[in-house]
């Protein structure tokens, strides 16, 4: 089968294609059959079993195992988390800002929930330092001016929710280490559509959640804790799935697992863990490298037809994906148009978000591109 049959087929697993053009994954994965199948299987142990948590849990270990062998950690590495959110307070929570290290450093490409917990860590005498943008990217080089030896963490967004910018993560992690700083890396608006290796990129935490490229349901997130660090963090937002024997149900013991799991809260997300499995089972059919390859000439194909249409593109112009956005004098407008031709696409101030995946065809950035050509008053000329 060739690899376009093969991508074709593919696209076939994901019904919204028979009446929609989808490319949201930047908010929003497609729904698989696949995915599907497993939320099903997870219903159906309901109805038949009413409360099997002893086969839930071993799901639960799967969907943990899975995520670490995609992310080339260990499973004891991986916390299962209800959301991105959750991991990156309980890290938060669990360090400590009155030390000569108290400086937090990150760009302004940020998802805005890693702004807003670190910013809540100023009554903890945390200090944020935000590095500002240059014509569209930040730098490693910006980072090297602001991470010093009181520098405590140094979160980096791998791609930009804003402008699709991608970031020169391996530069800042080097930086982060050298300067005796950790690091975090949220890869929240790519992780899916290329290979990750955390041991290769030398980071202390990494999370991400399912609904986006992993093509999962909302609801559920992992991260990835470098294990020296595991049982020196003490995190004070828990639960008791985070200790080391969630089932003693000890309202007097506060004991820790020793494991990533530390930093998990309350129950795990059910169903949520019986779809991360079959998601990354399907991504992984057609490989991370030849979804990054694919992905990457989507996102040239549609930078350039923008450029031949004179629009003004947010991302730079050498991106490699998943997400592009262009400059939008009306971006509800741009939106607007595209759904009165079945494309669904978002938008963010004055960006349209176009995002690529595996399912996605150079059909498909055509007829973006014919759209845009009959409505060349919502853009932003060059």
């Amino acid at each position: 089968m060739s690899a376009t049959t093969e991508l074709e087929s593919v696209r076939s697993r994901f019904p919204i294609f028979r009446n929609k053009i989808y490319l949201n994954s930047c908010s929003q994965g497609a729904l698989s059959d696949a995915v599907e199948a497993s939320l099903h299987q997870h219903i159906r142990t309901w109805h038949e079993e009413g409360s099997p948590w002893d086969k839930w849990m071993d799901h639960y270990e799967a969907a943990r195992a899975a995520f670490a062998r995609f992310i080339n950690a260990k499973p004891e590495e991986v916390a299962i988390l209800s959301c991105a959110s959750a991991g990156i307070s309980a890290i938060a929570s669990a360090l400590d800002f009155n030390g000569p290290r108290r400086k937090v450093v990150m760009g302004e490409f940020e998802f805005p929930t890693m702004g807003q917990i670190w910013l809540a860590q100023q009554s903890r005498s945390a200090e944020i330092r935000f590095i500002r943008a240059q014509d569209g990217r930040i730098p490693a080089s910006s980072y090297a001016n602001e991470i010093d030896e009181q520098t405590l963490i140094v979160p980096v967004t791998g791609v930009c929710f804003m402008n699709g910018a991608r970031s020169e993560v391996p530069a800042v992690a080097k930086l982060a280490r050298e300067r005796g700083a950790l690091v975090m890396l949220d890869d929240y608006q790519d992780c899916g559509t290329r290979p990750v290796d955390v041991r290769a990129l030398d980071l202390d935490f990494y999370v991400s959640g399912a609904l986006k490229y992993l093509l999962g349901p909302s609801g559920i997130a992992f991260m990835y804790v470098r294990p020296e660090l595991i049982q020196k963090l003490t995190p004070t937002i828990t639960g008791w799935f985070g200790q080391q024997n969630p089932f003693a149900f000890d309202v007097k013991h506060f004991d820790p697992a020793c494991s990533a799991r530390r930093f998990e809260s309350g129950s795990p997300p059910l169903p949520h863990v019986f779809a991360v499995p079959a998601a990354l089972e399907l991504l992984g059919s057609i490989g991370f490298d030849r979804i990054a390859s694919h992905v990457a000439g989507l996102a040239q194909m549609l930078l350039a037809g923008a450029r031949d249409l004179g629009i003004k593109t947010k991302t730079p112009a050498d991106s490699r994906g998943p997400l592009v956005v262009l400059q939008m004098k009306d971006s509800d407008a741009a939106v607007r148009k595209l759904a009165s031709h079945n494309i669904v696409g978002s938008n963010r101030m004055d960006g349209l978000r176009i995002s690529f995946h595996l399912y996605n065809t150079a059909d498909d950035v055509r007829s973006v591109l014919g759209v845009l050509r009959d409505n060349l008053d919502v853009a932003v000329r060059q």
